[in-house]
């Protein structure tokens, strides 16, 4: 009931809308946890390569170990690659501005590509593809750097 009559009197104050991460214009944003999940996406493609499947004279024991190690390191990998497309789409959405575009011409182009690379780590085991992931999220981290000077 108060919730009706306050409701009013609320659209009546001006207010502007702000956008940020965290929903709190705090202005703190960094490239390093797209980092740490796109070398967390490598590490995972990196083990499941070294894994050893199991053979005909395999325990049951040990195929459910192969599968649990399988699906865990997958599922850490689809995570990651998941949370460096979330801290991705934060930069290009939150930090970036139209004034960046000025110093950096390909922003939107190197934005693009990284998160269509998140998005085929999550659908590939490739090591070559998740090396691909690290290097544009470092070149999107050294722009990051370059606009703070």
């Amino acid at each position: 009931m108060i919730t009706k009559m306050i409701a009013p009197l609320v659209s009546m104050l001006p207010a502007t809308p702000v956008y940020a991460h965290c929903d709190v214009p705090c202005g703190i944003y960094d490239p390093k946890p797209a980092q740490i999940a796109a070398a967390t996406v490598l590490k995972m493609v990196q083990k499941l390569a070294a894994l050893t499947p199991p053979n005909p004279s395999s325990t049951p024991q040990d195929i459910l170990n192969y599968q649990n190690d399988t699906t865990r390191m997958i599922w850490t990998k689809e995570e990651h690659a998941r949370k460096c497309k979330t801290e991705l789409y934060i930069l290009w959405s939150d930090y970036f501005k139209p004034e960046h575009l000025e110093k950096f011409p390909d922003l939107h182009t190197k934005f693009w590509t990284a998160v269509k690379l998140c998005s085929e780590n999550k659908q590939h085991v490739s090591e070559e593809s998740a090396q691909k992931l690290i290097a544009a999220v470092d070149e999107i981290a050294q722009m990051f750097v370059e606009s703070k000077k």
